[in-house]
């Protein structure tokens, strides 16, 4: 009898897949023994790296050990400017200044002056004094404290428009010319048709006007007249001491507190204290002494002889009579604030035949 011989498929069928799993095992470990070789035999046959680099010329210094054959190496030396080469950081933090272009109020405090405002914003005194012609009407001896001042910012005037001005009257008034008020951006004026209402601010730009001059006037020397009218001058036609011609500063301090020489103030005031004494500049005559209107305060005027004649204000007191004759170095009052001033200071006046000079010009 034959059998009948029979295959058991899920047997046939796990054959199958170990022939199919055992494959790629075998590749793969062939060629991970044919790299094998092949690095073996690169190892074998790569030539000495000795060799190579002194075939090059070049001195092995990791093998030597030697550290100081990098000292060998050739040197570079930049002979150029080396910041040309560098780019330093500029991070602009910094926010640039732009001028003003504004009107700033400012608020008068003890010891303030037009002169030390004017530097305090960086224009002319001029400029603040015609900024305020309603208030101080070119008197800068005129300010006092908690009083308000328009600061412009640039020098020139501030001009308040009035009814029947016009751009060419104004500019001509002013000495510009109507373009400078044109220019002005902030005065904010339509080119085409620039009409100004009265009673507007606008900026002129460098103009300039001239000042009305409140000073006392000049007292000499002489036979009983207009002078001796004014209260606190005198019959001075005895004559008396004559100067020497040079001057001395007539307080024990020699620095400028408050406005010094300028267009609108045509004296010095020197730093003192209250009280302090204040000494005749020169010999001469006392041609006035007292209290005296225009801001001055209690007031001392020396005729010299020569032309030349000394005025001293906003004295605390007065020892010196008018007639009296004085010497250079004598005291004759003692310093303060009399009149219109902020703090006590000496207002120093020097004239010569009636005119205005520069203190400065002849003291020491």
């Amino acid at each position: 009898m034959k059998r009948k011989l029979t295959v058991d498929k899920k047997q046939k069928t796990k054959t199958t897949h170990n022939f199919n799993w055992l494959s790629p095992m075998l590749w793969g470990m062939a060629s991970l023994m044919v790299a094998f070789l092949v690095f073996v035999m690169f190892q074998f046959f790569a030539p000495d790296k000795k060799s190579t680099l002194a075939v090059a010329g070049i001195p092995n210094v990791a093998a030597s050990g030697n550290s100081s054959l990098a000292a060998e190496l050739p040197s570079y030396e930049n002979e150029g400017n080396p910041d040309s080469l560098l780019r330093y950081a500029n991070p602009r933090t910094i926010i640039p200044t732009r001028a003003r272009k504004d009107v700033l109020i400012h608020t008068i405090a003890p010891g303030d002056s037009v002169f030390g405002i004017a530097q305090e914003y960086n224009i002319k005194p001029e400029t603040i004094l015609w900024a305020n012609k309603d208030t101080l009407n070119d008197d800068p001896h005129l300010i006092s404290v908690d009083q308000e001042l328009r600061i412009p910012p640039i020098d020139g005037v501030y001009y308040q428009w009035k009814e029947g001005d016009t751009l060419q009257s104004v500019a001509d008034f002013l000495k510009v010319d109507p373009e400078d008020i044109l220019n002005w951006t902030p005065n904010k004026l339509d080119r085409a048709n620039p009409v100004i209402e009265a009673g507007t601010f606008v900026m002129v730009p460098g103009g300039q006007r001239e000042f009305q001059q409140w000073v006392v006037p000049t007292f000499a020397r002489g036979p009983a007249g207009v002078n001796n009218s004014i209260p606190g001058s005198c019959d001075t036609s005895a004559g008396g001491a004559y100067g020497t011609g040079t001057f001395i500063w007539p307080t024990g301090n020699t620095f400028i507190s408050g406005n010094d020489f300028w267009s609108g103030h045509l004296a010095i005031d020197i730093g003192a204290m209250q009280g302090q004494t204040v000494y005749a500049s020169d010999s001469g005559v006392v041609v006035y002494a007292g209290s005296i209107s225009g801001g001055y305060g209690n007031m001392v005027f020396i005729d010299h002889g020569n032309g030349y004649s000394t005025l001293y204000a906003h004295l605390s007191s007065i020892s010196v009579r008018c007639g009296q004759s004085v010497y250079q170095g004598g005291p004759i009052g003692a310093a303060g604030s009399t009149g219109k001033s902020t703090g006590p200071h000496l207002h120093f006046e020097v004239r010569y035949f009636g005119g205005f000079i520069n203190p400065h010009f002849v003291l020491p």
